[in-house]
């Protein structure tokens, strides 16, 4: 007698979309109903893991590089994939939500690639995982084309070979799709954003002289990273397309990845495509995983902490070293500034500030890098045209100058700057004020002339928690307590209700965001996401 066939997948408490019918085809959800089989079970595995060396790591308060797959770190002779043609040049790289205005400015913006972002630009409520798929769909077959209601300016894609090359980004594995099930138990929302891009636009983009890339998030070891790679090999035999056509970049984004750079890449060997440095969550990972580890791990304010820290350009050398140790292209980081179009004299700092990033990025032998909008991609382009030249990239450039001791990636006491009131009250305002955008459904918020995503949150929230239990003093005598936290954040709040008004304050979601602020920064119990409590409360 053969087996029941596994039900098939339920869209649940989800009003209908427009268009969702071109998206939720039969088709493609019996494509993430087996995805959804196949690997869930290894996923949940996998998350426990992650708590399992959490544990380890606050009883030690250390990491090392992992003595049992020294023979790959040891091994000179494998080597990831070559680059595809349209990945083989990504000297800048433009990140955003999937949102029909940012798919074509993205598209048009001059930059190499466009980072199509289901995770940390993008609030996952429904109509956003829905329609970010459609906008994406729309942009490959050329029906993308629009009017803003609002301002009446008419957008269009420029030709063809002048569109920057897609690289999309899934949620992380910790997250759930709660709109889809099987059985009443959610799918990972990194199958779910995968597998409808993928399924939908596989052969799509081999047709276009591209293909089905991606940015893989939050990856904490290469036991993640081969799950990746086993839902990559499935997923080319089960729509019929050659292995090897999908390529990743991994986000090198929390403190454990950085000591697995090698064995990560040599899981993906056949799919990889490069490693990416990114700030914010690898500030975030540092402080959830050694906050039991005593004042030598304590972060000064979040701004002071810039790539030229040591402990931060031990990262950074690594990364490139072991991406053109293994032919694999390495991507800086993000430059978040937002261009102010009252305050000519605010820009021309920030652009400094930016040139001086990016010319040491491409100094450094870093191929690509990250801008957060359009009016950078040229300071971004100079940077690199003025190290790459006509060359597509500097993976010939070894750094084999680079060593890099266990020791060097954690030496966060090596900074000197200290926490202060400011960066407290800074942490609060910006986590307030994200919040309550990401609350509303938008990911990817403008404040204070920079472009914040959920990694602000979570760097935001967790200094607080971090100063609080460290007991910091700040410079101006004040303890780090629960209390001054409340007070702080009660004076955020009334200063927002001024700014905005009653009207827009009444109709925002600013309390909830301030007391959801306040539960991840002051329970006892540390929230391993932000965005897990927060999506509770998502519409």
């Amino acid at each position: 007698m053969s087996a029941p066939a596994p039900s098939p997948l339920a869209v649940v408490d989800a009003e209908p979309l427009p268009r969702q019918d071109e998206v939720l085809t039969d088709a493609a959800l019996t494509f993430l109903a087996e995805l959804h089989r196949r690997f869930t079970p290894r996923r949940d595995e996998l998350l426990a893991r992650r708590a399992e060396r959490r544990a380890e790591i606050a009883r030690t308060s250390t990491l090392d590089f992992l003595p049992e797959t020294q023979a790959i770190r040891v091994d000179d002779t494998w080597k990831v994939a070559p680059a595809p043609a349209a990945l083989e040049d990504r000297r800048v790289e433009i990140t955003g939500p999937t949102d029909r205005k940012m798919t074509v400015n993205a598209l048009n913006s001059g930059a190499r690639v466009w980072l199509a972002d289901f995770e940390d630009a993008s609030a996952p409520t429904w109509e956003n995982v829905v329609t970010g798929q459609l906008n994406l769909i729309d942009a490959y077959t050329r029906n993308i084309d629009f009017t803003d209601p609002r301002s009446g300016k008419s957008y269009a894609l420029r030709p063809a070979e002048e569109l920057a090359t897609v690289v999309t980004r899934p949620r992380g594995w910790h997250l759930d799709e709660r709109h889809l099930q099987q059985n009443g138990t959610p799918v990972p929302g990194a199958l779910v954003d995968f597998g409808l891009y993928f399924f939908h636009n596989a052969r799509r983009l081999i047709d276009l002289g591209k293909g089905p890339y991606f940015y893989l998030p939050k990856t904490e070891s290469h036991l993640e990273a081969r799950l990746w790679n086993d839902v990559f090999v499935f997923a080319q035999d089960y729509v019929g397309i050659p292995q090897g056509t999908v390529r990743a970049t991994v986000l090198i984004e929390t403190i454990t990845a950085a000591y697995e750079m090698e064995e990560i890449l040599y899981e993906l060997r056949d799919h990889a495509s490069g490693l990416n440095a990114g700030r914010w969550d690898y500030l975030f990972s540092i402080v959830k995983n050694f906050r039991d580890g005593g004042s030598k791990f304590v972060l000064p304010d979040r701004n002071l902490v810039t790539m030229t820290a040591p402990f931060m350009r031990a990262y950074t050398e690594l990364l490139v070293r072991t991406c053109h140790k293994r032919g694999a292209h390495a991507i800086g980081g993000m430059a978040a500034f937002i261009p102010s179009r009252r305050d000519a004299e605010v820009n021309k700092v920030a652009f400094e500030k930016v040139k001086a990033d990016k010319d040491r990025e491409a100094n450094d032998g870093f191929d690509g890098s990250w801008v957060a909008h359009p009016d950078l991609v040229p300071i971004a382009m100079a940077s690199f045209d003025a190290v790459l030249g006509d060359k597509p990239n500097q993976k010939d450039r070894l750094r084999e100058d680079v060593s890099v001791a266990a020791g060097d990636l954690i030496a966060v006491d090596t900074l000197d700057a200290k926490p202060s009131y400011e960066g407290l009250r800074n942490a609060v305002a910006v986590g307030i004020r994200y919040i309550e955008a990401w609350l509303r459904g938008m990911g990817a918020v403008a404040i204070f002339n920079l472009m914040e995503d959920a990694a602000t949150a979570e760097i935001s929230r967790s200094q607080i928690w971090q100063w609080i239990n460290a007991d910091v003093v700040f410079e101006n005598g004040e303890h780090a307590t629960a209390d001054l936290a409340r007070k702080v954040a009660a004076e955020e709040l009334a200063t927002i209700r001024a700014e905005v008004g009653d009207e827009a304050f009444a109709s925002g979601r600013w309390q909830q965001a301030h007391d959801l602020l306040l539960q991840v920064s002051l329970d006892e119990d540390y929230a391993d996401f932000l965005t897990l409590p927060a999506y509770e409360q998502l519409g």
